[in-house]
């Protein structure tokens, strides 16, 4: 289920993350949906879905932090 655009993201995303890193969000949940397409690249019983929402919060990750106010920001 890739997204077509960030208003398609899941609220517990869209709420809490500025509009950048939505889309930083949206294209590594994309990216990660097609690469673990089969199960045998996924470890343990993940399904695909939850290795792709993992990896994007990744992505996420490595360009914002939560400050000392709850909100995300860039680093």
């Amino acid at each position: 289920m890739p997204y077509q655009s960030k208003s398609e993201l899941p609220d517990s995303v869209k709420n809490v993350l500025p509009a950048h890193a939505q889309e930083i969000y949206k294209e590594a949940f994309n990216s990660a949906w097609d690469q673990y397409q089969d199960k045998q690249q996924r470890r343990g019983d993940e399904s695909r879905e939850e290795v792709a929402h993992k990896v994007a919060w990744s992505a996420v990750k490595n360009q914002y932090a939560k400050g000392d106010d709850d909100k995300w920001q860039r680093k």
